[in-house]
């Protein structure tokens, strides 16, 4: 790429990020700091996947596959749009790379100094550029295409494919959208580029959510927004306000895949919302009318369960509002996609959830899946839209009493859904069970807010101590109101 830098590499041991991290810290030109190794762990675990991970030979398209089909004399008389082809589909062991995200003088550029330098040698070819160069030189690639093979050719593919053989891994430097004409293929090219198994590292001065704030037709930019939070771990590199010992872990609460990043993100968040150095982590057992539950791993008011202790043994309602009154945070690891087999496993889950928002506790996962495929896998979800999204054709409904918020909307946009598929989806029985299942994703979006993760920790700016009293106040109200 025009301007960008393309090596091969002689990190013949493949050491890591880390430690070169503690060699900068142990000569004195870094101070140590909690925060700052929590993210340089996660790109120690990327470098380690990309030590066992090879990308597939790049094809080609041929130029004839990317011009439009012929159009019928039907289509000339109704005025077909052309239709974008779809694109291959992302291979399943892509490793999911890293948006690192923070204000001026937030590091951005030591970590993907460190990160790109420390690449391990079974990454043949890396590049790396600065985003606003490498979006100019896709866009003169384009218009030379237009101008070789007419206006209709669609060119994204063809040029991702080129820039795919020229790195396995693509760091961008100062990822952002100011342009229309960037936000209109960003989501393709993206998408485009990981279908050939390139890893995607980008640094940022923004989140996802912000990007392209106030621009023209922002709505066709949302699925960009999705495809960079399901496929890049997104991680906070400013330093929170905290009135704690511990800082806030600097990634979201909740983690897909079960990749080598999962426990350790369980891990920190359980040290966060628990008390480790005050009170040692031990299990306990809860009674519940005569019957006990095992809780394998508290520590303050919080408890760890993976899902199969907490989900995959008979359990009911009073059960979770008794866990409810012992523990504020709930840290539940290893959730599995649950398909129509498992649609007991889905019920259990889901009374957990509301049990977890009705007492407004806190909730942590790491899931084998994305958010919005816990209840229905990929597969089901492309039979369901197939077979209903004709009949639905020009109907804007939404479920009865429950709004649909911009969080939702982007959580549904990536797989083609909206609620009032979701809600009148034949995959389940009755009405009560679809609106159970729309909620809990949507109460899954709420919990997973900034503000519901810090409200009562004493974190907000105008927090501290008598905004944990109000908080702990309204806690133990819901908890008399539940008994």
């Amino acid at each position: 790429s025009q301007g960008g830098s393309k090596r091969r590499l002689v990190n013949r041991d493949d050491r890591g990020p880390m430690a070169e991290y503690d060699d900068r810290v142990a000569s004195g030109r870094l101070r140590d700091d909690e925060h700052q190794r929590g993210i340089i762990q996660s790109l120690q675990h990327l470098h380690d996947e990309l030590r066992h991970y090879t990308a597939p030979p790049v094809v080609h398209p041929t130029l004839e596959s990317l011009k439009p089909e012929p159009k019928s004399i039907f289509g000339r008389l109704f005025k077909q749009g052309k239709k974008e082809k779809p694109l291959a589909e992302i291979p399943d062991n892509l490793p999911r790379g890293l948006y690192l995200y923070g204000d001026v003088g937030s590091g951005k550029t030591m970590l993907m100094d460190m990160f790109y330098e420390t690449l391990p040698s079974s990454v043949t070819s890396k590049t790396r550029i600065h985003f606003h160069n490498f979006m100019q030189d896709v866009h003169k690639r384009l218009h030379k295409m237009k101008m070789e093979h007419g206006n209709d050719v669609d060119g994204v593919p063809f040029i991702a494919a080129d820039i795919a053989e020229k790195g396995n891994v693509l760091c961008f430097d100062e990822f952002q959208c100011t342009d229309v004409a960037d936000a209109m293929i960003l989501r393709r090219l993206l998408e485009s580029l990981m279908s050939h198994g390139v890893v995607l590292v980008t640094t940022s001065n923004r989140h996802p959510d912000e990007l392209y704030k106030n621009g023209i037709q922002r709505e066709s930019f949302i699925p960009c927004i999705n495809l960079l939070k399901n496929r890049l771990h997104v991680i906070n590199l400013d330093s929170p306000t905290d009135y704690r010992k511990i800082p806030r872990p600097p990634s979201g609460v909740y983690h897909s895949p079960l990749d080598s990043h999962a426990s350790s993100h369980a891990e920190k968040w359980f040290r966060f919302l628990g008390d480790p150095q005050q009170d040692k982590p031990r299990s306990e057992t809860q009674r519940v009318w005569g019957r006990e539950i095992h809780v394998p791993k508290v520590s303050g008011k919080a408890a760890m369960f993976t899902f199969d202790e907490l989900i995959g043994r008979p359990t009911s309602a009073a059960d979770y509002i008794e866990l409810m009154r012992s523990y504020d945070a709930f840290i539940v690891t290893n959730v599995p996609g649950m398909t129509h087999q498992q649609r007991d496993l889905a019920r259990r889950f889901i009374t957990f959830i509301d049990a977890v928002y009705e007492s407004r506790a806190k909730l942590v996962l790491t899931t084998a899946v994305p958010l919005t495929q816990l209840f229905l896998s990929k597969d089901e979800l492309r039979d369901t839209i197939k077979k209903e999204k004709d009949d639905r054709k020009g109907q804007k409904e939404e479920i009865e009493g429950e709004g649909l918020d911009d969080t939702m909307r982007m959580m549904m946009d990536d797989l083609g859904m909206n609620m009032s598929m979701l809600k009148n989806s034949n995959m389940f029985s009755g009405d009560e069970e679809r609106f159970a299942f729309a909620r809990a994703l949507s109460r899954l979006a709420e919990m997973g807010s900034q503000e519901w993760v810090e409200r009562g920790m004493g974190l907000e700016h105008k927090g501290g101590k008598q905004e944990k009293d109000s908080w702990d106040k309204v806690r133990s109200r819901q908890m008399e109101d539940s008994m």
